[in-house]
């Protein structure tokens, strides 16, 4: 679920027309998330009802194989669009993930273009070498990480100061769903819909601050053709929306979990290797 959630925040740092195909152009503000009609419940048995759904839901994705899973490699091809919406073409990915914060993408069929993320640091490697991501982008990665439903799942249901609180229910994809929503104490607020039969999450609503405009932007998520790997549910199609605005949609071909990823494949040092690897028939030229 979580595997490309990031692939535009971490685009956001690349130099080159490959990397930078998903770059999204200014977005105007648009009024935030309207929740479905609320049924009243006392906020102790909201918390206890949105604690339970999330149990639901956990329990829907693997259990112990969702919450046992410590690394994943997945590729695919994404879709990505230009501001106005409209589709720019596709793009092949080979992403690599080590929880809870580290993230390698590598894009083309070439995998010349890799992007890594490393908790409070990134670098990119394209056609230039290997630089620095800048700190918007490292900012934009960590905070995809606390607007993530899977990051919330695995790692944060036990963290000081979160509010939890059912919505509702509603016809979401024309299947009844269930709200839920958890605040922090940074005022950071995901929305969470969960199929009423399957209890699978079908839909993520967060928002996010534009850099230049300061207004806030919502980001929809939606997830859906799930597949049991390795007794893991896998949401093999994630489609974003900004305002409104198709972002990106990513289609999966395969997944794989606990592959034994090492912490030293998302370094700088790495990169450089790979850079290596990439100029060396170039300079025997």
């Amino acid at each position: 679920m979580r595997l490309v959630t990031r692939l535009v925040g971490v685009t956001r740092g690349c130099r080159g027309a490959a990397c930078c195909a998903l770059a999204v152009g200014a977005l105007l503000a648009a009024p935030i998330f309207s929740a479905p009609a609320q049924q009243v419940l006392a906020p102790d048995a909201s918390a206890a009802k949105t604690k339970d759904l999330i149990q639901q839901a956990i329990r829907a994705l693997g259990g112990p194989a969702y919450l046992g899973v410590r690394d994943s490699y997945c590729e695919g091809r994404f879709a990505h669009f230009a501001s106005q919406g409209e589709l720019s073409g596709y793009e092949r990915f080979f992403d690599f993930i080590l929880l809870p914060d580290k993230n390698r993408t590598e894009l083309s069929k070439k995998r010349n273009i890799i992007l890594t993320y490393n908790g409070d640091a990134g670098w990119v490697l394209d056609k230039a070498g290997v630089e620095v991501a800048g700190a918007d982008e490292v900012d934009d990665f960590k905070d995809g990480l606390f607007r993530s439903a899977d990051y919330l799942f695995r790692f944060r249901l036990d963290e000081p100061g979160l509010t939890f609180r059912w919505i509702g229910s509603e016809i979401v994809d024309l299947k009844r769903a269930d709200w839920v929503e958890v605040s922090d104490r940074q005022r950071r607020t995901i929305r969470i819909a969960l199929d009423e039969k399957t209890r699978l999450p079908v839909r993520v609503v967060s928002t996010v601050r534009d850099r230049a405009t300061r207004q806030r932007l919502e980001e929809v998520e939606y997830l859906s053709n799930y597949h049991a790997v390795q007794g893991v549910m896998t949401s093999f199609q994630v489609t974003r929306e900004r305002n409104g605005r198709m972002v990106y949609q990513v289609f999966f071909d395969s997944c794989q979990f606990n592959t034994g990823l090492n912490e030293s494949f998302f370094t700088r040092e790495a990169l450089e290797q790979r850079w290596a690897e990439l100029t060396k028939g170039k300079k025997k030229k």
